[in-house]
């Protein structure tokens, strides 16, 4: 299937602000979460096989941080005009039946997507307590049909690194999936033409 990586993002850049709204309203703002040592924000969908395979052991994941000082934001940039699974409506069903306990937001003009320099879904950011970013890279090693399990061993690894004041190291494996719907003539200049809708 046609898969994107995630783009290659300097380690030490600082996270973006953000003002987005959940399914029921409520907008979500980069300040919101200063209490917490450490932040990811998660690029993600609701049809991508890339986290169709995941979004289970990332509802997971969260919980599993939750008390630990992580905060986890969701982003869903996808085109909802183009692709109606994608609408707010259906972020907020999503978010339900799957059990996420963190904020999933939608970025309907993509300028937050565009901000972050997220190409694909998932696409992972995980900031420091300073919100600098420390670590840009995969789930872990599962994929679509690759018959490995999911663990979340590599952003978890990273997370503990950051939660105990240490710094990931610098080799990351690159996220990879369906690369983010863009909006006609919205397509940011890191975005190839062959790039093929997945």
């Amino acid at each position: 299937m046609p898969k994107t990586e995630s783009n290659p993002i300097d380690l030490g850049t600082r996270a973006a602000d953000f003002l987005l709204p959940d399914a029921q309203g409520v907008l979500h703002r980069l300040a919101d979460f200063d209490a917490k040592p450490a932040l990811l924000v998660a690029f993600i969908s609701n049809r991508c096989p890339f986290v169709v395979l995941i979004r289970e052991q990332l509802a997971a994941f969260a919980r599993d941080y939750a008390g630990k000082g992580l905060q986890v934001v969701a982003i869903n940039a996808n085109d909802h005009e183009a692709h109606p699974e994608e609408t707010l409506t259906r972020i907020g069903e999503e978010a339900e039946k799957f059990g996420y306990s963190f904020p999933y937001l939608k970025d309907a003009s993509q300028q937050t997507a565009k901000a972050y320099g997220a190409a694909c879904t998932p696409d992972f950011f995980l900031f420091d307590t300073d919100r600098r970013l420390a670590y840009h890279g995969q789930f872990d090693e599962a994929r679509p049909g690759n018959g490995k399990p999911v663990t979340g061993a590599d952003l978890r690894a990273a997370v503990d690194t950051v939660l105990e004041g240490g710094r990931p190291i610098a080799s990351q494996v690159p996220s990879i999936g369906c690369n983010i719907k863009w909006s006609a003539g919205n397509e940011p200049v890191w975005s190839s033409s062959a790039a093929r809708a997945a």
